[in-house]
């Protein structure tokens, strides 16, 4: 069996605020799938919210404007 990665601090943070952010954009009426998908084609553009301080609610509201 592989043995898993372990991930930087900062990595888990990261993967951690964007899985908050699916939450707030499936609250803004995205499905988990859409929210998963929009996520991944912008990640860049989430990993510099992420790094300019956003919370993940200021992000999600950012991505539905």
């Amino acid at each position: 069996m592989p043995k898993k990665e372990k991930l930087d601090p900062e990595t888990e943070a990261l993967i951690q605020w964007c899985t908050e952010v699916e939450k707030f954009l499936v609250k803004g009426g995205a499905t988990l799938e859409q929210a998963q998908e929009h996520i991944e084609e912008e990640v860049e553009w989430f990993t510099d919210l992420f790094y300019d301080g956003l919370t993940p609610e200021e992000a999600a509201k950012e991505a539905l404007n």
